[in-house]
């Protein structure tokens, strides 16, 4: 894949990580791997010959060697030289979910280092931060990829560029953006049939098999959807200025907000759900009064510039409705396409898929710089 040397730096190895990593050692003529940082500890292929580098496969025995550099947790701007000075150029993959870091890509990105990642935290903060780092690839003459930041490997964004850079004119973007609240309600409101499963108990099974959160309001508060909503926005050409500038409807009853964010305050959260199910009961029942049934969706009307989070409520033979397990769906309405949307469906979340857009946008950016 590489005919120049392309020196890589990864941040991240947790469940996306390394995935990221496995996958990544299966790839032929992969880039060279010269750092590896997690939150503790940095390995670095020592300079002024960035070799050995570090084996994707097995870095963790690798770690242990002496032909590695080790290091305690770097501050980026030390990354950022370091990738710098690498001879050849450099890309750095930040499989984090950390704000902080994000705000860091102008830094990289000036230094001609291109960046290939799954958070979303960077385009989905202040606009000005958007537009800088837009500003400092073009300045550094590097790239930014960031496909699986909406829709994990999903052609999400790659579409929305596509009927962008063609001159199709998108007029809306609507769909299921959270593979958690879209297990939720597939179980919660099939629609094939009628569920008698409490809201409660949904979220409880949700949360036991690791489809949500740590804490499940880090999901049903809809941040993470927003956030999502925000970047697509962005992209159809909306100066959407941050993911808390539009409607967020909140699925955390109001009085259960305030719990903290402890082990105690989420299993007080558990205990007391219970005492709103029917709340959720009355929606999803309002909802099939009609002959539908209520989604968790996002949508954004691009020529009112309205952008919302929220419930809506679909007929039963509708795409949305028809979903399964925690998969998404993206509807792209367009001039071209017309009353019929081009749809993007599948699974929206989970470590390999993600890991694999990641991977995508990397084989990309390395053709590209080559």
């Amino acid at each position: 894949m590489s005919a120049s040397p392309i020196y890589l730096g990864v941040i991240g190895v947790g469940g996306v990580g390394t995935a990221f990593l496995s996958q990544l050692a299966r790839l032929p003529n992969a880039p060279k791997l010269v750092l590896l940082a997690r939150s503790s500890q940095t390995l670095l292929a020592p300079t002024p010959a960035y070799s050995p580098a570090i084996p994707a496969a097995d870095w963790t025995t690798a770690s242990a060697g002496a032909s590695l550099t080790k290091t305690g947790a770097l501050p980026a701007d030390e990354i950022a030289a370091y990738l710098a000075s690498a001879p050849g150029r450099a890309i750095l993959v930040d499989n984090t979910s950390d704000i902080n870091l994000a705000r860091q890509y102008p830094t990289f990105l000036k230094k001609g280092i291109s960046i290939v990642t799954p958070n979303k935290k960077g385009f989905s903060d202040d606009l000005s931060l958007w537009k800088d780092i837009f500003a400092s690839a073009s300045e550094g003459k590097a790239l930014v990829y960031h496909e699986s930041t909406v829709g994990a490997g999903l052609p999400v964004l790659s579409t929305l560029k596509d009927l962008v850079a063609t001159g199709d004119e998108v007029t809306r973007i609507e769909g299921v953006f959270s593979g958690t609240l879209s297990f939720l309600f597939n179980t919660f409101a099939p629609a094939s049939g009628s569920s008698d499963a409490k809201w409660s108990d949904v979220v409880a099974q949700a949360k036991e098999l690791g489809y949500t959160e740590p804490d499940p309001r880090d999901d049903l508060n809809g941040m993470d959807v927003a956030r999502k909503l925000t970047i697509l926005a962005r992209l159809a050409g909306l100066e959407v200025s941050r993911p808390d500038s539009f409607p967020i409807e909140s699925l955390i009853p109001s009085e259960l907000t305030t719990l903290p964010s402890s082990a105690d305050g989420i299993a007080e959260f558990m205990k007391r759900l219970p005492e709103f199910d029917s709340q959720m009961t009355s929606i999803k029942e309002n909802a099939e009064k009609e002959g539908k049934v209520v989604r968790y969706v996002g949508s954004i009307d691009v020529a009112s510039k309205d952008v919302k989070v929220g419930l809506q409520s679909f007929s039963k033979d509708s795409a949305i409705a028809g979903l399964k397990g925690s998969d998404n769906i993206i509807s792209f309405y367009t001039k071209r396409y017309g009353s019929n949307p081009l749809i993007v469906q599948g699974a929206g979340a989970g470590g390999e898929v993600t890991a694999m857009g990641v991977l995508s946008d990397l084989i990309k950016v390395v053709q590209r710089l080559q």
